[in-house]
């Protein structure tokens, strides 16, 4: 059974302003998300996140700037993964 990724508003929006490069990077975590469900451990820096049950992040492109992506497991019953955060290291959300 596959995993159903979604994106918010504000994720979404922030993944039309990424370089094609980090989206096609971020299109392949995706497709993994979907296949293989939210424990990515194969991803750079991928950890859970302190404190928040069922948010994870990994960083999908290294260097300056560093862009992540940080992710939550909505409603595991249903399989549903949403994308909350795409963008630079510095404003990520944790």
């Amino acid at each position: 059974m596959t995993w159903i990724v979604t994106y918010s508003n504000k994720a979404g929006k922030q993944y039309n302003a990424l370089p094609p490069a980090v989206q096609d990077r971020l299109d392949l975590l995706t497709a993994e998300l979907e296949l293989l469900g939210p424990y990515r451990h194969n991803w750079k820096n991928y950890s859970k996140l302190a404190g928040q049950a069922q948010r994870y992040h990994c960083h999908i492109k290294k260097g300056k700037p560093t862009y992540v992506a940080v992710w939550e497991v909505v409603e595991d019953q249903v399989r549903l993964v949403e994308v909350t955060y795409v963008g630079t290291h510095e404003k990520a959300p944790y």
